[in-house]
């Protein structure tokens, strides 16, 4: 049976209004307000019990399209039992889909009055508080719009923020830049169609508030972080300015992306809200349902659970909640088109009782949901709770930010030491995470950068982060970054240090492309932004963060496109199962196994090979005879590639005897010279020191 809706929704003589709270709420205001701050409160009518909690309702005539309203909720101010009830502020509608208004941080904007979090405040926050809009559910236009539906294997993922986009970007007109419309500008679906991008993954859109303590210092929740609203488009990304107008504005970007064969990832955050701590305002959830919304310390409910580092954890485990995240993922897929979801620290959402559970009912409604188990689902697997690093135990339908792949690329290309034997284990799919539980090399989504810490450029740039400009004297921000300056900490004007970071870039770039599993690039990483060695920058709205197109790297943006269509034009680098091992007979000659690790001197890797602290080179060869496809093997080319991490050049000697004979060299990191160069069965090949260089069989 179909769910009675929430939210505001038009009749023929205006506006329904339905919202659930806690069982102790006593009475349930809705209240229109005018443009000129005036108020006019309509009693909801308890309806009974719904979601585990009570269900009010209401409608309200002459309510329209547009209308400002919020709710004003009476029950008992006992804060220490687990409610926090206060009439005197006006609560944004967990369901609205546009929320007018920006938080500004005062008094009147928290339930408890400053300095004395135990007493209730009763100043009005009308005037104050950010506003629920009445939209229209009305048709959209989606001109035969279709979902790409690209499959794992053959995705391409691409992390951006919708303002570092274009903020910057000199074909997208002044008034467009740093919205969802200039984000959907021609100019920039085009360049992303030409890498090759196959997913567009969006960093938060849903509505977000500001830290004041961060206006304070003249920063800002640039990140976006800090979500309020999970149905409502962030209002600062409308290109128009109008109410509700964002809907449209994100409907043709998800349109304009689709004409492309490119689909819209949304970065989620379901695991906390903005309403913070104790300590933080009330703005929504807070004052309608605290217990059912968040995780609260257990016999002292005055506190919260934070497994998040902000401060609460949304309870998914409660009724209520659950149905908020479902509906929410449910109208971002049905309403507005998007393709998937990338979770925000999701191993939160499998909190029960305080422990990781992952057979929770969220992971069970989704698998079962027909609308969500049909749309990309990717986890970050960890939260900061006990417990919370979870890789590799997400259930089979997720894929997962594999964190493990980062630190072993870094690693291996900064010249640590004994590496090997991990770098096979990630460039193959991270069979160790995921096979045991039936999973395929897909779940692995691989990534050398991301929005949090260094960009590439920046990886081969500094030694140790610089946050200074964040105003924490340089405290926040990890010191874990496994980069390498390559000789001189930040800009150099010095040749020989650009050509070598240039080629680190490549050599990262590289290895992410060709490995097994889901590749992700960092928005502008293609083009060589630098965020000037801050590996923190969620509070730099400024040029800090944003997308310098008009310097951009051009050859570097060039071998990212080769690089993407080697990638699409070989199988071998896109497999739908994990190497087995197997031999595999080609149409003639003797078989060879779907994956053969080799030594510099042609032979197959022994057992004290791969962890000998020296060795820095490694060299494997891929069996286009041996690539599984949807209907049995897709033939394939014969692949070598070589990677040294070495600061000499070292001497491979091509493989002979059941190998092809002859090779030619389709794409290396050091000299596009070497592009075309043949070589045969038992002659050698110099690598250079730190590249990478990928051979082709030649088919006679």
């Amino acid at each position: 049976m179909e769910q009675e809706p929430y939210g505001a929704h038009l009749t023929d003589g205006g506006t329904r209004f339905a919202v659930a709270t806690a069982p102790e709420a006593e009475r349930v205001e809705v209240c229109l307000v005018t443009d000129d701050g005036g108020q006019t409160c309509v009693d909801l009518v308890r309806q009974g019990e719904a979601d585990g909690a009570i269900r009010w309702e209401g409608e309200v005539a002459g309510a329209g399209e547009g209308q400002f309203y919020g709710y004003r909720v009476h029950g008992p101010w006992e804060p220490e039992q687990g409610l926090r009830f206060n009439p005197a502020k006006l609560l944004l509608d967990p369901y609205t889909l546009s929320a007018s208004g920006t938080f500004t941080g005062e008094q009147e904007l928290h339930g408890y009055v400053f300095g004395e979090p135990g007493t209730m405040d009763t100043s009005d926050s009308l005037g104050r508080a950010m506003l629920s809009v009445v939209c229209d559910h009305g048709e959209y236009d989606w001109e035969g719009d279709r979902a790409p539906r690209r499959p794992y294997h053959e995705t391409v993922v691409y992390e951006a923020h919708v303002k570092g986009l274009t903020q910057l970007h000199p074909e997208v007109p002044e008034e467009l830049r740093g919205t969802l419309r200039g984000a959907a500008h021609p100019a920039v679906v085009g360049h992303l169609a030409s890498l090759g991008v196959t997913a567009l993954e969006l960093m938060p859109v849903h509505q977000f508030i500001e830290d004041p303590i961060l206006v304070e210092k003249g920063l800002s929740n640039y990140w976006g972080y800090n979500s309020i609203c999970f149905f409502a488009p962030h209002n600062a990304y409308s290109s128009s300015g109008h109410h509700g107008q964002q809907i449209a504005e994100f409907k043709d970007l998800v349109k304009a992306y689709h004409r492309a064969g490119i689909e819209v990832i949304l970065d989620v955050v379901y695991n906390h809200t903005a309403e913070g701590n104790h300590l933080g305002p009330t703005l929504s959830f807070r004052g309608i349902d605290n217990a059912a919304y968040y995780h609260l310390v257990p016999g002292d409910e005055f506190h919260y659970m934070d497994y998040t580092g902000t401060g609460n954890t949304l309870n998914v485990g409660h009724p209520l909640t659950l149905r908020l995240v479902v509906d929410s993922l449910r109208y971002w897929v049905t309403e507005m088109h998007v393709d998937g979801f990338r979770f925000d620290l999701a191993a939160s959402l499998a909190r029960e009782a305080g422990e990781v559970d992952m057979v929770s009912p969220f992971f069970e409604l989704v698998a079962s949901d027909p609308v969500l188990s049909r749309v990309k689902l990717i986890a970050e697997p960890w939260d900061v709770g006990p417990g919370g690093y979870q890789v590799g135990n997400f259930p089979s339908q997720w894929v997962e930010w594999n964190g493990k792949f980062r630190d072993c690329v870094r690693d291996f290309w900064r010249g640590e030491p004994g590496k090997l034997r991990e770098l096979a284990t990630r460039l193959s799919g991270s069979a160790d995470l995921y096979e045991e539980e039936g999973r395929r090399p897909s779940a692995s989504v691989n990534f050398v950068t991301i929005h949090d810490g260094f960009t590439l450029r920046d990886l081969v740039s500094y030694n140790a982060k610089h946050n200074e400009a964040n105003g924490e004297d340089n405290r926040d921000g990890t010191d874990d970054n496994r980069s390498w300056n390559c000789g001189v900490e930040g800009p150099s004007d010095d040749p020989h240090i650009l050509e070598l970071r240039a080629r680190q870039q490549r050599n990262l770039l590289l290895t992410l492309m060709l490995a097994q599993g889901v590749p992700m690039l960092s928005h502008g990483d293609e083009l060589g932004r630098t965020q000037g060695g801050n590996n923190n920058a969620y509070c730099q709205d400024n040029e800090t963060t944003w997308i310098d197109w008009a310097h951009a790297d051009g050859e570097l943006v060039d071998f990212v496109r080769r690089l993407v269509r080697l990638r699409r034009e070989h199988p071998v680098f896109r497999r739908r199962s994990f190497f087995d091992g197997t031999p595999v007979a080609p149409a003639e000659g003797d078989p060879l196994p779907d994956i053969v690790w080799l030594d510099a001197d042609g032979t197959t890797m022994g057992s004290d090979d791969w962890d000998e602290d020296w060795a820095k080179s490694l060299a494997f060869f891929l069996n286009g005879n041996a690539v599984p496809g949807a209907n049995g093997a897709a033939r394939d080319s014969d692949v070598l590639v070589i990677l040294n991490a070495a600061d000499n050049d070292v001497d491979y000697l091509i493989p002979a005897g059941h190998f092809p004979d002859k090779w030619t060299t389709v794409l290396t990191t050091c000299s596009s010279g070497l592009v075309g160069e043949r070589t045969g069965a038992g002659e050698r090949f110099v690598v250079p020191a730190r590249s990478a260089v990928v051979l082709e069989a030649v088919r006679e």
